[in-house]
């Protein structure tokens, strides 16, 4: 892996302290865990597929801050990754996702009809509503540390997968490497397509290597339903459309990603999953769920107010530009989404942004009015 030492085998003649990263500019959740002792406990240890912790941290050392959002500073490697480095791992986790305990069971609910509303958020403030998730594949490395012949293997048997979706699922996958550049502009108009990724976060990690080899998007012929292979995750699996009937896109997204999981099963593979953690995923911040609910919402007036922050953060929310982590909010749209991944099942957390973005259209429709929204403000969820 060009983007760490982890395989320059002489490191082992220097001490832990000669070898301990400086981290006293970094603000990540990394950072905030990794001691000395630590570094000296795990820096001998590798995972099954030769995973360090060296590499674990990698994008952590390169990117002391982000301008944006507290980052967790680590990306694992493989399954192994989160048994053989549980004594750093498990303190981010618990310091990223609200106190989850090592001892915490993780729960799943995939069955929209336990969904409360969510068809009526209104047109006029909601753009745009998507439901996204990650799944990794049982038995391969994860993309920070697997080999090309493992990302050409999954983008085959995901491929083949994929195929096998009926009815309005039904569609077609486009590699990166064979995309014309008809293609090309089609899926960026369509807000599709992911390039090579120029974030510092997924370069550290080595997420980028071999680009465009083994990646790929399926989308299916209404294009409400995409699936990104061997981006961040092995499967990134998106349901979105225009407006607000974010019931409808969480119904597609259940269903689509039921019918996946069964394709793979009838293949004699199976996703990453336990009970503690839930999905396993590169990043540990999308462990769970991995799911993030989301919108793109107008919200020009409470955009600009003092208490904004504050009103996400106790509605569990979190905001973001709509070009992604790495972008500001344009003529007062942003992207609001569920803060949290883990510890809530995923109908939980598309109830919080859908009752949370109520809300927030609610205290803007006040604030056009010049009114106060004082009353408006919630208890912390």
């Amino acid at each position: 892996m060009p983007f760490s030492n982890s395989h320059n085998l002489l490191k082992k003649n220097f001490d832990a302290e000669d070898e301990y990263p400086d981290l006293s500019t970094h603000n990540n959740h990394m950072a905030k865990v990794l001691t000395l002792e630590l570094y000296a406990k795990l820096r001998d240890k590798l995972t099954s597929s030769g995973f360090s912790v060296d590499d674990l941290i990698q994008t952590g050392v390169d990117n002391p801050g982000h301008p944006y959002i507290m980052t967790v500073g680590c990306a694992a490697g493989d399954e192994d990754t989160y048994v053989v480095f549980k004594d750093i791992l498990d303190k981010i986790i618990e310091d990223r996702h609200g106190g989850y305990k090592p001892t915490d069971l993780h729960k799943t609910d995939l069955n929209p009809e336990n969904l409360q509303g969510g068809d009526d958020l209104d047109p006029n403030y909601v753009l745009s509503s998507r439901v996204r998730t990650g799944r990794s594949v049982r038995g391969f490395c994860l993309p920070p540390h697997c080999s090309r012949g493992e990302r050409r293997a999954i983008e085959k048997l995901s491929v083949e997968a994929l195929a096998n979706l009926e009815g309005d699922l039904n569609g077609k996958y486009y590699a990166l490497k064979n995309m014309t550049d008809d293609e090309q502009q089609q899926l960026i108009d369509d807000h599709f397509l992911f390039d090579k990724p120029v974030s510092p976060l997924l370069l550290a990690s080595g997420m980028a290597r071999d680009w465009p080899d083994g990646r790929g998007i399926w989308h299916n012929d209404n294009k409400t339903f995409l699936v990104w292979i061997n981006e961040e995750d092995h499967l990134r699996v998106i349901s979105m459309q225009k407006g607000g009937n974010m019931k409808e896109v969480f119904a597609r997204f259940c269903t689509g990603l039921t019918q996946i999981e069964t394709l793979f099963k009838s293949k004699s593979y199976e996703f990453m999953w336990n009970p503690h953690l839930g999905y396993i995923l590169t990043c540990p911040s999308n462990l769970g769920t991995g799911l993030r609910a989301g919108v793109h919402v107008k919200l020009p007036n409470l955009g600009k107010h003092e208490k904004f922050g504050e009103v996400l953060k106790r509605l569990r929310l979190q905001k973001r530009g709509t070009g992604g982590v790495d972008t500001a909010a344009v003529g007062g749209v942003f992207d609001v989404s569920n803060a949290d991944r883990l510890g809530f099942s995923e109908v939980e957390l598309v109830q919080m942004v859908i009752d949370g973005v109520k809300l927030l259209i609610e205290m803007e429709k006040r604030l056009e009015k010049g009114q106060s929204i004082d009353n408006l403000i919630p208890s912390q969820k």
